[in-house]
């Protein structure tokens, strides 16, 4: 879905525009009343992806703060939905407000504005204000490892990946992959078809067949639907999926799954709220897994079990903040250094990745 991440070109820009907002230096926000959240959804809460991983970060919200949130499905990225959808919640008493789509963002930002005493949290924003936090995930370490992963359990080292569209986010996830799998097989390669759309099953398919008949034997994917896990599983083959554990969907075929972990940052970032004077990040909050952006469902039969060792070792180090992914020296896949040796990639420029490694094949 584009809403989550067309803001890849325009996310630093707009949002290190607000570091500078002289409101910022006031008090945090501290709420008049006691906590009471509401949420809104993109899309319908069983959707197998994006949103469901919120529905089920919901539920774990509420059992640990002891609270009941509100939740509207399908609220569509226009302000004309947005906008009543979220002003009838605060009318029914909603002091925290959580956004789950980009589209959201501008709107929020002006009902930030006029409800100052709202704590407004969206994810995949872009916008911020001394009571908004947009927040989103470094993928690419959830992928590197699916990576490995899909590399553990390939016979070819010839690795698919179904993609939606070319920007920062996604090419920044397919790197991840291509990455990982390469530390477990140096020569593998990644073959990389976007479907254009965020979830389109009949595109999903067709590219996951295409990438099978061309000889891959894995198929990873940063796209909303399980279908290219349940190709995999027709053909014989394996995959990775996203989102959540694709296992339910393909548990034969689905070899490990990037999974967010929205509760890991909610629950601790809703206490901050909850205790007062919260001062939200101008900059946004982009989540390493140790932060709590996402974490890999990880590993099917397919993986040797040595291979499932320094898949989880890896792991460990992400969680632990030992792992940093794009650091120099690298360079891209026709040569040219991208990250010098000692540096680590700024995050602008991770939101703008348009170059891959080596071994990624793309269309022309």
């Amino acid at each position: 879905m584009s809403h989550r991440f067309l803001p890849a070109l325009a996310c630093a820009a707009c949002l290190t525009v607000s570091v500078a907002m002289p409101a910022l230096a006031q008090d945090g926000l501290t709420l008049k009343e006691p906590m009471k959240i509401a949420m809104l959804y993109i899309s319908p809460r069983n959707d197998g992806g994006w949103t469901q991983a919120f529905d089920e970060a919901r539920q774990k919200i509420e059992n640990e703060l002891d609270v009941k949130i509100q939740y509207v499905e399908s609220v569509p990225e226009n302000a004309s939905a947005i906008r009543p959808t979220v002003e009838r919640l605060i009318q029914r008493g909603a002091n925290v407000v959580i956004g789950t789509a980009f589209g959201y963002s501008d709107t929020f930002k002006e009902l930030a504005t006029k409800y100052p005493q709202v704590a407004f949290l969206n994810a995949s924003g872009t916008t911020s204000a001394p009571n908004l936090l947009s927040f989103n995930g470094r993928t690419y370490e959830s992928q590197y490892l699916c990576g490995m992963a899909a590399a553990a359990s390939s016979k070819s080292g010839k690795l698919g990946y179904v993609a939606a569209n070319p920007v920062g986010p996604v090419n920044w996830a397919i790197n991840g992959f291509a990455l990982g799998a390469q530390s477990i097989n140096p020569a593998a390669t990644v073959t990389v078809i976007y479907t254009g759309a965020w979830n389109d099953p009949v595109k999903e398919r067709a590219a996951a067949t295409a990438l099978l008949d061309a000889g891959a034997d894995v198929l990873g994917q940063h796209v909303d639907s399980p279908t290219p896990q349940i190709v995999a599983q027709e053909r014989g083959a394996h995959g990775t999926g996203h989102h959540r554990d694709m296992r339910e969907f393909a548990p034969e075929a689905t070899v490990c799954s990037s999974v967010w972990v929205w509760d890991r940052f909610l629950i601790p970032e809703l206490k901050k709220v909850a205790a007062g004077d919260w001062k939200p990040n101008p900059n946004g909050a982009l989540l390493s897994m140790q932060e709590g952006g996402t974490d890999a469902a990880c590993c099917g039969p397919a993986v040797p079990a040595e291979q499932a060792e320094r898949i989880m070792a890896a792991r460990e180090e992400f969680l632990k903040g030992e792992k940093t992914l794009y650091s120099g020296p690298m360079s891209d896949r026709d040569g040219n250094e991208r990250i010098a040796a000692g540096a680590v990639m700024p995050d602008a420029q991770l939101w703008q990745m348009d170059w891959f490694v080596k071994g990624v094949i793309t269309q022309d």
